[in-house]
């Protein structure tokens, strides 16, 4: 969008979750995720009311029918809860999809994709150390340590990317 970018302006959940949940504390914001394994749920929220005992937190798996009564009965919890934040943890492209989709019927609150922030919270998922992110390797760490779950992710997936980018490169030097 022509605004120069570099690792500095990167931020995951892991790097801002300790603010955001003294925030929602302290200001006392009903947070909502959707995400996770249900058998893991337990266990992340577990983690954060260890650290934030007074935090407001409702809980909804990721794995349901987005186009069925599942999707219909937590569309009705959320309207019913009315949450300040809600977080969609599904993984990529899942809960984009899932956010475009029902947008209109979302509640009216922050709502920001989280990936596995869940999974990091159960202890299920190993979490990179911060400093690889900041070197740009993260990905690499996450790899050696779940070859099987991303070598599709970070090897092959690219790929497919090329076109688009190189379309929107084109585009852009159309407009400029």
């Amino acid at each position: 969008m022509g605004h120069p970018v570099s690792r500095d302006h990167r931020c995951t959940y892991l790097d801002f979750r300790e603010d955001f949940w003294a925030l929602a504390q302290t200001h006392n914001w009903r947070v909502y995720h959707v995400g996770g394994e249900a058998a893991h749920n337990d266990a992340s929220k577990a983690a954060i009311l260890a650290r934030f005992p007074k935090v407001h937190l409702d809980l909804h798996t990721g794995f349901f029918d987005m186009k069925g009564a599942d999707n219909e009965a937590l569309l009705a919890d959320l309207k019913a809860k009315r949450p300040d934040v809600l977080l969609v943890g599904m993984g990529m492209p899942r809960q984009e999809t899932w956010i475009l989709t029902n947008l209109e019927r979302l509640p009216d609150c922050v709502i920001l994709p989280v990936g596995a922030a869940f999974d990091y919270e159960a202890g299920v998922m190993y979490t990179p150390p911060r400093w690889t992110g900041r070197l740009g390797i993260e990905w690499l760490v996450r790899f050696f340590h779940e070859p099987q779950r991303l070598f599709e992710r970070y090897f092959i997936e690219p790929w497919w990317l090329i076109p688009q980018a190189l379309r929107d490169v084109w585009r852009r030097r159309l407009i400029a």
